[in-house]
């Protein structure tokens, strides 16, 4: 059987909202400890903003789904993935326009209303461009195409808090410490006249509007006779399994770094870092650095070259993504000396990816137990070990979400859009696992709160272990699936 090469052309065209996704989602950590201080919140009150985003992808959903049901067609099939992408990111620009009066009248309420209505135009993208990114073109690479799209992600995330640190902030150089509310509403609706362009670039692009979801499972099963097709995405437990693996890892991903402030902010005899609010944006930026430094050593599967190639570009990829943020942050004026020996915990992340052989079950479990180990670490030490170790849990969270949405939504055929839909619902776990730390580090201090991430990784350790066999029942063997993509 030959397999449809990677459609380069579009899947450029395509990767552009994954960068808006993720500079919005970094951005919003450096919003958290500005809204702390301008409106006197409690560690769970400012965990408000995280919550107030990702609960509106659950709304999102729902509307979609609800939608859906009452029109009797799925929605991305009536109107187009292509037309669907470009009104989602409508509904973001008209939540940046919120900023205006927000600011205005430094209402905290109005400022989570914007937020949550960006997030509602992201859900509407979020549905349509992730199966677009598996299907553009062999199934055997669709998660390493997912990869790469989010290493663009990343790109945005790692960029994202320095250019709105600098907007609030001003120049770190020159010591500005403090932020007025009233500063908040530039980068946001700068960003807002960036969607309406990007939309209008999306409605006359070559990007597909409609897909063969049937086709696509096809290509999925080497036992066509034990395809399941069911009436209902519910009916397949790899999806009903997927979904709460999506809301525990966006879950630890988030809250692991929403909750990273005020551990940096701690006085260095309470284990912390003693920063100042100014002085966090690179620790964040590394953070979500790490993402795309982890995206990219896994987007190497995606090109169709040779097998020692991929694993030239595995091992070259992810220290160019650390090159990225070292210059990016060498730009921004901040010491990048210190992030030096980050170098040598990348070979970490190497190591699980190369052990798991380009299988996504397998990839999932490796980095869960190594984000296991890392959160042990930063909880057991302090200062700059303590951070370096909660850091890394960017590395390990990294291919989470291409695995895990790969393995939930194979084999779903005509009910892929439906699983996806009930998917991007599930990442509401962004906004209600950081509020959850932020209540227990309310009661018993940042430090010991992370043990909130450590239950989610061992059930991603869970879901790694047993959907590969769930998936064996109906005709897909992921082994076999792998090497059809040349790992």
């Amino acid at each position: 059987m030959t397999h449809p090469q990677t459609r380069w052309s579009q899947f450029s065209v395509l990767i552009t909202v994954f960068f808006f996704w993720g500079f919005v989602a970094a951005s919003n950590d450096i919003l958290i400890p500005v809204f702390k201080k301008a409106f006197n919140l409690s560690q769970s009150q400012s965990q408000l903003v995280a919550v107030a985003f990702y609960v509106a992808y659950t709304v999102g959903s729902l509307i979609y789904f609800g939608v859906s049901k009452a029109i009797g067609s799925d929605v991305l099939n009536k109107i187009g993935y292509k037309n669907g992408i470009s009104l989602g990111l409508l509904i973001s620009a008209l939540g940046t326009l919120l900023f205006i009066p927000a600011a205005n009248n430094s209402s905290f309420t109005l400022m989570l209303s914007g937020l949550f209505i960006v997030g509602l135009g992201f859900s509407l993208q979020q549905i349509a461009a992730n199966p677009l990114a598996i299907v553009m073109g062999n199934p055997a690479t669709g998660a390493q195409r997912l990869t790469m799209a989010g290493g663009i992600n990343n790109l945005g995330t790692t960029v994202g808090p320095l250019l709105v640190s600098i907007a609030i902030f001003g120049s770190v150089a020159a010591g500005s410490t403090t932020a007025s509310i009233e500063s908040v509403k530039t980068p946001y609706l700068v960003l807002g006249a960036a969607f309406i362009l990007v939309a209008l670039f999306f409605k006359f692009s070559s990007v597909p509007n409609k897909i063969d979801l049937e086709a696509v499972a096809s290509d999925e099963a080497q036992d066509s006779g034990k395809l399941v097709h069911k009436a209902s995405a519910f009916a397949y437990p790899q999806l009903v399994l997927g979904m709460l693996a999506i809301f525990v890892y966006v879950g630890v991903e988030v809250t692991t770094v929403s909750n990273l402030p005020a551990y940096l902010e701690l006085p260095v005899d309470q284990g912390g870092m003693g920063l100042s609010t100014a002085q966090i944006a690179p620790y964040i930026s590394l953070y979500w650095a790490s993402l795309m430094i982890g995206r990219w050593a896994g987007a190497a599967g995606a090109f169709s070259v040779g097998s020692s190639a991929k694993r030239m570009l595995t091992i070259i990829l992810p220290y160019i993504a650390f090159g990225v943020f070292l210059a990016v942050n060498a730009i921004a004026q901040h010491e990048v000396a210190q992030f030096y020996g980050y170098a040598l915990v990348i070979v970490l992340m190497l190591v699980a990816t190369f052990a798991s052989r380009g299988n996504p079950a397998r990839m999932l479990l490796y980095f869960a137990l190594c984000g296991i180990a890392a959160l042990g670490v930063g909880m057991s030490t302090s200062g700059i070990t303590s951070v370096t170790a909660f850091i890394s849990v960017g590395l390990f969270c990294s291919t989470m979400w291409p695995c895990i949405f790969a393995l939930a939504i194979t084999g779903l055929g005509r009910n892929t859009n439906q699983g996806s839909s009930l998917l991007i619902m599930m990442i509401m776990g962004g906004g209600l696992v950081s509020w959850a730390q932020g209540a227990l580090a309310d009661q018993v201090g940042i430090h010991a709160s992370y043990i909130v991430g450590v239950l989610c990784f061992a059930y991603l350790a869970f879901y790694a272990a047993r959907a590969p066999h769930i998936l064996k029942k109906q005709g897909i063997d992921l082994d076999q699936l792998t090497a059809q993509g040349g790992h």
